[in-house]
């Protein structure tokens, strides 16, 4: 099960470093009546699902959970769930590289933290650090500080065109 964990914990990743390298080719495959942005959510659900069934899969789960668990969970959902809400599913899912005007958001936790959103999610992956087993841990983080660095180094002039 060891692989099979490995692979679906990493599975969001080349999903997203090609959506960020070629916006305008998902546009494209998402033709005109289908939102981009909507329809990389739903994959992106999806492959959270997997990451999840990975996770589980080689999880011990135990209670009562350590000290460090709820807060470090509860302020890493919070953090999520705040970008996700001055953001929007178009903020949140690549909307501007898929062409969409985005408004610059200042409101905490942006600008007191950078990438609150993979902050968020990483501190919750710390928290479950006493039931997995750390390699899948830190494949996953792994993961969220190269999406950071693709994302850190965006170019306009590749952004998609909208189809109208």
């Amino acid at each position: 099960m060891g692989l099979w964990a490995c692979i679906g914990v990493i599975s969001p990743f080349p999903f997203y470093y090609f959506l960020w390298n070629n916006p305008q080719r998902w546009v494209d495959l998402c033709g005109p009546r289908r939102d981009p942005t909507r329809i990389m959510a739903l994959v992106s659900h999806l492959l959270k699902i997997v990451q999840f069934i990975s996770l589980f899969s080689v999880a011990k789960l135990s209670w009562p959970p350590p000290f460090y668990f709820f807060p470090l969970f509860l302020f890493g959902q919070f953090l999520n769930f705040r970008v996700y809400q001055l953001l929007g599913e178009s903020g949140t899912y690549y909307g501007v590289r898929f062409g969409k005007t985005i408004p610059w958001v200042t409101e905490f936790p942006f600008g007191v933290i950078k990438d609150p959103q993979y902050v968020g999610s990483i501190l919750c992956l710390v928290a479950c650090l006493n039931w997995v087993p750390l390699l899948y841990i830190v494949l996953w983080i792994l993961g969220y500080v190269f999406m950071i660095k693709v994302e850190s180094k965006e170019d306009p002039s590749t952004r998609a065109k909208p189809l109208c």
